[in-house]
């Protein structure tokens, strides 16, 4: 819901700033500038910073793909940034991931010789285990 209303503030910024500059004062090169400008820099603020602000401070939906040769194990909040940490069985090892705004400078721990199934007694699926 935040989120519509955000994206709803910033089709109201950039019709205003076409209407108010364009059609008023009869500038539409200036006008189309503005609203450029004010579109970008909406766009590049919920793709880098305000996206998981929204969803972590006031509910919402994230996608995330977990990669097809990976288990997922768990998810937690550091911050206002995601951590997911995968098992990949090929390699016996846990990644510790990062999912920061924008996928931009994130962090990434890599755990060798780490089976987190064999401690708690559960086996993969000999089928699934092969592919």
């Amino acid at each position: 819901m935040v989120t519509y209303l955000y994206w709803f503030l910033v089709a109201a910024l950039v019709i205003g700033a076409l209407f108010g500059v364009g059609v008023r004062l009869g500038k539409w090169k200036p006008a189309l500038i503005i609203a450029v400008i004010i579109w970008l820099i909406a766009t590049l603020a919920y793709y880098f910073w305000l996206q998981q602000v929204f969803v972590k401070r006031f509910g919402g939906t994230m996608h995330i793909s977990v990669p097809e040769e990976q288990y997922h194990i768990s998810a937690t909040w550091k911050d206002d940034n995601m951590w997911i940490e995968n098992y990949n069985p090929e390699t016996n090892q846990c990644i510790f991931q990062e999912y920061s705004r924008g996928n931009m400078l994130e962090g990434k721990v890599v755990i060798k010789n780490c089976n987190p199934l064999q401690s708690t007694g559960m086996v993969l699926p000999k089928d699934s285990a092969a592919q």
